[in-house]
């Protein structure tokens, strides 16, 4: 841990007028410095600096910070880098944490300067007579003189030791640790990049760590990157991460694409915000480092089966660790085209409309698993169901997981329950206060009728109602049928909405929380209305008896909610079957119809099992 101490003197060696200068232009303001903000858009300035006081504050959106806030605010930089580059301008040395750290930080000096030189020889073989092949390429790809002096771009030649000659002074072994030589036992070792156009991979700060090479001509792979050295770790590195953190925090959006080369032309068109993991799904380490500068960055995928199934990968990966206002959104691309493609055929009108059309994580997962498979079975309807509910309870964030159940219910509901017309709720819609129980002598709507004639029998509407009141869990294990049947009695539909809504959201865990749920919902007389009723009607279910053994009145209770359900269905099922039969069917229209006449049977057996009286 770095002492207050240390920080403290950081901070009074760093002129933070000419820190920020470096990327913001600052007008003198008497004793202090101003600027339009970098941090929201503004035409005038609001954004002071002040050297005396070593901090910055803007009188538009209140950022406000020192020295190492402006770096990791700014630029994106982990607390620990950004405390490392003031350091080393103010010609400080860090405390080593720990002798591990110190020891590690002692290999891995000197292969800055290692890596350092080798960008610069390669940035001068693309300039000279062996980078004419590689200036033509970047030509044909749209990459300017310009976007490649920024991004570092060089050539290394297909020859397997003339980088190894021009870095000899640091010796193969120097060479060989980061990654630039091959080595190969009984044999010298040699030039790991040949025939290649090679990108560097900077660290936050700014330093090459590493490179990606792509090859000119035909030849596997494609794309080649540095191996793992004390320098560089592909899964906790983001290309043009350092170019990145500022275009992002001042935009509030950040791009991930799929490799180096779209990122360049990304940024080459002005969409500076983006980056790209290198040749790996997205870890838990990177999806970390993005959401340390945007909330909710946007994965730029190629359209094809191979990019889907990367935004798929990366998606089940973000799902544990998604946080309130922390997820992802998911741009799919035209089949065929990457970002590159975009950008040189539509420029930055065509990208941005790509980008606006992006969609959030919860529509990913869910058209995606819908997408999977035909769902034209009930059990295919299961199958998809259980891979949605698998994929959720992965969520460890208890509030986002319950507000993905409850999304994933009310899409599955109108998805295949829309032909019923039925829904749990009503989204934004408040429920109504004060509904009384509709008068019997009073005739339903034909609407209601026409809706009875798809339900359940209504002798059997009450008991359902009663025995949730009595046995609350079983409205979330029955979530699925409760929603898709249908009741005769409005004030009973309204209940049964309530209580599924409470249910999906987390409410509904105890018996004690009935009285609280309706009373908010206005359904207090008949909540107390069911309640009695079940002391003095003859006609009890095992469930509803004072004396029944809870594990098997909630059995019960499930059995009657699924077998009302059924009845009605098979019945209508059977008299379609029977019409079939009797126009002179083949046998599978017979076998059909008893099939049909089993299960009808079964499910009437059921509900008679359930019914009894009482002994008084």
């Amino acid at each position: 841990m770095i002492s207050p101490q240390f920080l403290d003197e950081l901070r009074t060696r760093t002129m933070l007028s000419a820190l920020i200068g470096r990327t913001l232009k600052l007008e003198r303001a008497g004793r202090e410095f101003k600027a339009c903000c970098p941090f929201h858009n503004e035409k005038s300035p609001s954004f002071y600096v002040n050297d005396d006081k070593a901090f910055y504050h803007c009188f538009g959106c209140s950022a406000h910070g020192d020295a190492i806030r402006w770096l990791t605010e700014a630029k994106g930089l982990p607390f620990m880098d950004a405390v490392k580059e003031l350091a080393a301008a103010a010609g400080m040395d860090v405390p080593a944490p720990d002798p591990r750290a110190a020891e590690r930080a002692e290999v891995a000096t000197p292969l800055y300067d290692v890596m350092t030189a080798a960008q610069n020889w390669f940035v001068e073989q693309l300039a000279g007579i062996a980078g004419s092949d590689a200036r033509a390429y970047l030509n044909q790809r749209g990459i300017d003189a310009a976007t490649a002096t920024a991004f570092g771009i060089g050539f290394a030649p297909d020859s397997r030791s003339k980088l190894k000659a021009a870095l000899a002074s640091y010796g193969n072994d120097k060479l060989i640790e980061s990654g630039l030589l091959i080595s190969v036992e009984e044999k010298d070792p040699y030039d790991r990049f040949r025939g290649r156009l090679m990108i560097p991979i900077r660290d936050p700060r700014g330093r090459v760590i590493a490179f990606g090479g792509r090859i000119l001509g035909p030849g596997e792979p494609k794309y080649l990157n540095s191996p793992d050295t004390p320098l560089f770790d592909k899964g906790r590195t983001l290309y043009n991460l350092d170019r990145a953190g500022g275009p992002a925090r001042k935009a509030d959006r950040l791009i991930v694409v799929e490799g180096y080369m779209d990122a360049i032309a990304l940024s080459q068109a002005g969409v500076e915000e983006v980056v790209a993991p290198l040749g790996t799904a997205l870890t838990e380490f990177q999806l970390e480092r993005l959401w340390r500068l945007v909330d909710v960055p946007l994965l730029c995928f190629d359209g094809d089966s191979a990019g889907q199934k990367a935004a798929m990968r990366a998606a089940v990966r973000a799902l544990p660790m998604l946080a309130p206002g922390k997820s992802l959104g998911f741009v799919l691309l035209p089949t065929g085209k990457d970002p590159d493609d975009l950008v040189r055929s539509g420029g930055r009108k065509a990208v941005e409309a790509v980008f606006d059309a992006a969609h959030p994580l919860v529509e990913h997962i869910w058209q995606t698993e819908y997408d999977a498979a035909p769902l034209r079975t009930p059990e295919a309807k299961a199958g998809f169901k259980h891979r949605i509910d698998a994929h959720v309870a992965t969520i460890a964030d208890p509030d986002v997981r319950r507000h993905y159940q409850r999304e994933m219910r009310e899409r599955f509901d109108a998805a295949f329950f829309a032909e019923r017309e039925r829904r749990p709720f009503i989204k934004g819609k408040p429920f109504q206060k004060g509904v009384k129980r509709r008068d019997p002598q009073n005739p339903p709507l034909d609407s209601v009728k026409a809706m009875q004639n798809r339900g359940i029998d209504p002798m059997y509407e009450r008991p359902i109602m009663a025995g949730l009141i009595f046995h609350p869990s079983i409205v979330l294990t029955c979530g699925e049928t409760l929603s898709s049947i249908t009741m005769s009695d409005m004030t009973l539909d309204l209940m049964r909405n309530v209580l599924l809504e409470a249910a999906y959201d987390g409410d509904l865990v105890e018996i004690g929380r009935v009285d609280t749920i309706c009373q908010s919902a206005g359904l207090s007389d008949v909540l107390e209305e069911l309640r009695s009723s079940n002391s003095h009607n003859r006609l009890a279910f095992s469930f509803l008896r004072s004396n029944a053994e809870p594990e098997r009145a909630r059995r019960d209770l499930a059995m009657l909610i699924e077998a009302a359900t059924a009845r009605p269905e098979l019945a209508e099922a059977l008299a379609a079957a029977t019409a079939r039969v009797a126009a002179g069917g083949d046998e599978e229209s017979f076998a059909e119809q008893a099939r049909l006449n089993r299960a009808f049977s079964e499910a009437k057996e059921t509900l008679m099992s359930l019914m009894g009286y009482d002994d008084d």
